[in-house]
């Protein structure tokens, strides 16, 4: 039951607000330093928090992240830590706009992957707005039309890794509490980004400091907005507004990166919004045979 919807929802257009600034943060500062160093110091101010949380939890540091998945906790850290890599990497490449618009295709591979993964049955239903969500994405990416890039897979493959990572979570919280698949990512990429990034340090430049320091907490922020989110409302009946991600995003894309909106890239991602949307319509609908 939902405590309090109307708070619930403004806490999620916050939390994708703090994202999608988390998302500018990182497209400078992996443009001016090594992206496995930049992301390392997030982890190490995620790792922090999340640790800080579970000291404070009433039922004890051991009981809070306690959990009989190891291994799934284990893959979900290693994916979480690929995907933000891959994804940052392509900020750096083809930029913000047109990242987050074929990332959109996310929770629609949620969907696929749910089939095999937790033995969900998928309606045609979805599948169509599966294949739509495709169609999205092949616009934007256009292969075969001399503006293709390689790069432009980037987002892709990110995509399929959080797609993966949101299965895997959603199958590790079945049977146990949610803490654990929040603190054990945290903590566990924490250190492999710290053997990752270490090699890769560079000098920082103490103008750059302040940014690199507002990006972490940023990060942390970002994520506490959408825990207090979900404590005042389902996770389903916000999910839509998640879409406002790429609005943000495109927002700081034009206005700080100079970015330009490719009439194509609009089309796509609107194509791949319209069908994740019809996708969670479906949700809420019992399965008709």
């Amino acid at each position: 039951m939902s405590k309090n919807p109307k708070l619930g929802i403004w806490l999620m257009v916050a939390a994708v607000a703090a994202f999608a600034a988390q998302d500018g943060f990182s497209r400078y500062l992996a443009g001016e330093y090594n992206t496995l160093m930049i992301i390392m110091v997030r982890y190490w101010v995620f790792a922090g928090f999340v640790t800080l949380l579970a000291l404070r939890r009433p039922e004890g540091f051991r009981a809070a992240t306690y959990s009989r998945r190891p291994l799934a906790h284990l893959a979900r850290a290693v994916l979480l830590v690929a995907e933000i890599c891959v994804i940052v990497w392509g900020y750096t490449l083809i930029g913000l706009i047109e990242s987050h618009a074929v990332f959109a295709i996310c929770p629609l591979l949620v969907a696929a992957l749910s089939g095999p993964f937790l033995g969900e049955r998928i309606t045609w239903q979805r599948w169509a707005a599966i294949g739509a969500g495709m169609v999205g994405v092949i616009v934007i990416l256009r292969p075969g039309m001399g503006v293709f890039t390689p790069a432009a897979l980037l987002p892709l493959a990110a995509a399929l890794m959080f797609a993966t990572y949101s299965v895997l979570t959603r199958l590790t919280t079945r049977e146990e509490a949610t803490f654990p698949a929040f603190f054990w990512p945290g903590v566990i990429g924490a250190g492999l980004m710290t053997v990752l990034g270490l090699p890769n340090w560079e000098t920082v430049s103490a103008a750059d400091w302040p940014l690199l320091l507002i990006y972490a907490g940023i990060s942390v922020f970002s994520h506490w907005l959408l825990l207090k989110c979900y404590e005042q409302i389902e996770a389903a009946r916000v999910q839509p507004y998640a879409y406002l991600q790429i609005v943000f995003v495109t927002i700081i894309g034009l206005t700080i990166y100079d970015e330009r909106l490719d009439p194509i890239v609009a089309v796509g991602a609107a194509i791949i919004i319209a069908a994740g949307l019809f996708a969670l319509s479906q949700e809420r609908k019992p399965a008709v045979r």
